[in-house]
């Protein structure tokens, strides 16, 4: 096996030479390091990934845990987050917790035990709060819990956008659609926003939401034949992701509702799928590149000892396009 020492002396340089070129310390003239490198190569020599992160006190590994990694919103997140990781030096170590708490619970132990720099959480369990220790950088999405950083779009304005578009259209009999309100999520906003707005006008806003921990599709078209079923006369509805909006679209040319003319249907996130689907849904837009891009940031700081702000709200925005 083939060893620093062996590459030292192949490089005609010392075995601390090599080992700062590997862990990119103290000043090496460009010409040693390019050397240093080329002998690596020719000796296939590859670092002791363990051994460097002990030596660095750092394994330069940030683990993401997501609720539900085939939903097309936190696949995208995932992209973002892995690019910006690796712009940085980092690589990820994703954990697909599928809404289960004990996975929820394991992973982050998992995750200490290898000895992660920082975790990203996406948690949407009920009981994680009590099991996260601070002994870590940890930067949840989505989710406030006390002592940790948080970071996620602007929930409330993006409901409060939704419902003055709906208004503005004419939309009086009013609906929102969307995840479970029991869960303690930040994304829980868009509903406060909504209704707030509309009770505002004097309006009230029926709610339909998806059985606990829940990102299925069947959920999702089984809550839109409820809506149709129990009220043909909605003019406007306001679903929490652009998967349920295509949803209920969906079901409304079932019933035959056309949209947007008999209903007006607004979505969030603004999925690839917002503008595929016809009509194209109008939808706010929740910015994914730039939370992966400030959450890693922020993990980074706090990974360096920095003080990281509590709360991290990015702004969203109405993106009209046929379906509304």
């Amino acid at each position: 096996m083939t060893t620093q020492k062996d590459v030292a002396e192949k490089a005609g340089v010392t075995v601390t030479t090599v080992s700062r070129v590997i862990n990119n310390r103290g000043y090496i003239a460009d010409e040693t390091r390019k050397k240093v490198y080329q002998v690596m190569e020719e000796l296939n020599y590859r670092p002791n990934a363990v051994a460097r992160s002990l030596s660095k006190r750092k394994s330069d590994i940030l683990g993401v845990i997501l609720p539900a990694v085939y939903h097309p919103f936190f696949s995208s997140l995932l992209s973002y987050l892995e690019n910006y990781a690796y712009q940085n030096g980092y690589k990820i170590m994703l954990c697909n917790s599928q809404m289960e708490a004990e996975k929820e619970k394991n992973y982050i132990n998992m995750l200490r035990a290898q000895q992660v720099d920082g975790i990203f959480l996406a948690s949407h369990t009920l009981d994680i709060a009590k099991e996260i220790k601070v002994d870590l950088p940890v930067l949840t999405f989505d989710r406030q819990i006390e002592g940790i950083p948080y970071i996620c779009s602007d929930n409330f304005k993006g409901g409060r956008l939704a419902a003055e578009h709906l208004l503005a259209e004419g939309a009086e009999e009013l609906v929102y659609i969307g995840g479970s309100l029991e869960l303690d999520l930040l994304s829980n906003q868009r509903f406060k926003g909504f209704k707030e707005t509309v009770n505002r006008k004097g309006l009230k806003v029926k709610k339909y939401q998806c059985q606990l921990n829940s990102f299925n599709r069947q959920e999702y078209e089984k809550l839109a034949k409820e809506i149709f079923r129990n009220n043909r006369k909605i003019d406007g509805i306001f679903a929490s992701s652009d998967l349920i909006a295509a949803a209920v679209i969906k079901e409304a040319e079932n019933n035959g509702i056309r949209v947007p003319d008999d209903l007006k249907v607004i979505g969030y996130d603004d999925l690839e799928l917002a503008r595929l689907y016809r009509p194209e849904i109008t939808t706010i837009r929740q910015p994914t590149a730039a939370i992966a891009r400030r959450g890693i940031e922020l993990l980074l700081k706090a990974v360096e000892g920095e003080e990281v702000e509590t709360e991290n709200i990015l702004d969203v925005e109405l993106i009209k396009r046929e379906s509304a």
